[in-house]
């Protein structure tokens, strides 16, 4: 049986492997609900954009070969495989993909068939993440979605006997037309469907949307104390079925944990390409420009598509490891931060509350769907604060 401190290794081991992140941003139609850099009815653009992300490689420098790349969106599997083949070769020439690399794209089951799936896999995929979302009809119509829940098992299955060798289902939770025994069902479905991985996201109102738009008018708005029940039925289902939840959203079985997103949660470096795209190299946080044409135009004319830049040093640093890295279920080393969090007051009351605990070296948060409250008290600690000792840590950040 593993330890927690195996585990706690084995996660924060993610952060010395290399990845790197591409974006996708074409749709069939915009859920309600999303807030990311896509669009729709636009597809006359996708060779010319796919043209404009191999240049953006080319112009980039070598750096090391690739343990994870993660192809997102929008809709990848709306890209022909032998579009996102040319990703996956410029970044083996300028960098080198490992051999063992875990190489993502995200698929909507509607556009799955054996002979699209075989086209990815042929282009060097190895792991699909579905966005079902519910299994539940009513639910996907007012989510926006274009798949039947039929749909969603068949993909999966499709993708099995294609060769991919971890497969992935997206869920969404909370909806104001979703039942406690709608919920129950899809998640009971969606381990019926044989996935390695499972993710539950809460839904949530972005400004801008859709969504947004219909809430402020009057619309119904997810409630937060369902959504925190709807999390503890699915919870508690993936466990029992042999899943275990390394992250906030994330439950997998063994060893199908996706790397390219425990390099991000272990503060590792990771590049990225395309409109939109974020990466983290060296202590400097990157965006790309997120509208669309911005984008293609800075390619084409041989500039940085680079929208802006975070230079995080010293403290800054610091905090960013505790913030992403309390994501996980295994948590993070203690550290200067987290001295600090302890000697907060308001760390303080999260540690008497049981929300956050201390064991050994390691700070975790016990109760994840008070994560947000966690990382906002991250947020606010201040270099020159006391630990729990009385200790000062102005001096390793000064």
């Amino acid at each position: 049986m593993t330890t927690d401190t195996e585990t706690a290794s084995r996660m924060d081991a993610f952060g010395g492997l290399a990845g790197a992140y591409l974006h996708t941003p074409f749709c069939a139609a915009i859920c309600p609900y999303c807030d990311f850099a896509v669009v729709a009815g636009k597809d006359d653009l996708i060779e010319r954009y796919c043209d404009a992300v191999v240049a953006e490689i080319g112009m980039d420098r070598p750096w090391r070969p690739l343990d994870a790349v993660y192809v997102g969106g929008g809709t990848p599997s709306r890209v022909p495989g032998h579009q996102l083949n040319r990703f996956l070769d410029a970044l083996s020439s300028l960098h080198g993909i490992n051999e063992a690399a875990e190489v993502t794209l995200e698929a909507n089951p509607e556009d799955w068939t054996g002979e699209i799936a075989a086209s990815f896999r042929a282009a060097g995929f190895n792991r699909v993440s579905f966005g079902a979302q519910s299994f539940d009809s009513s639910v996907l119509l007012s989510l926006g979605r274009r798949h039947g829940p039929d749909q969603i098992p068949t993909s999966v299955a499709t993708a099995r006997a294609e060769g991919f060798s971890s497969v992935s289902i997206d869920l969404i939770y909370g909806s104001p037309d979703e039942s406690d025994r709608s919920w129950l069902a899809t998640v009971e479905a969606a381990v019926a469907a044989g996935p390695d991985h499972v993710s539950c996201y809460a839904l949530t109102v972005e400004a801008g949307t859709k969504l947004g738009r219909q809430v402020s008018l009057g619309a119904p708005a997810p409630d937060p104390d369902i959504q925190a029940s709807r999390f503890a039925i699915a919870d508690s289902i993936l466990i029992a079925n042999g899943l275990t939840r390394y992250e906030v959203s994330n439950w997998s079985r063994p060893g199908h944990e996706c790397v390219y997103n425990s390099i991000v949660w272990a503060q590792g470096d990771y590049l990225a390409y395309g409109n939109g795209a974020h990466g983290f190299l060296d202590g400097v946080r990157s965006r790309n420009f997120r509208h669309l044409e911005t984008y293609l135009r800075a390619v084409e004319n041989r500039e940085s598509p680079t929208a802006g830049e975070e230079f995080l040093t010293g403290w800054d640093l610091e905090l960013d490891r505790i913030f992403v890295g309390l994501r996980r279920s295994a948590g993070v080393a203690v550290g200067p931060g987290g001295r600090v969090f302890i000697g907060d007051g308001d760390g303080q009351r999260l540690i008497e509350a049981g929300v956050v605990s201390v064991n050994g070296d390691r700070l975790k948060v016990e109760n994840p769907m008070l994560t947000d409250e966690v990382l906002r008290v991250v947020l606010g600690l201040k270099v020159g604060e006391h630990g729990p000792d009385g200790d000062t840590l102005m001096g390793a950040y000064a």
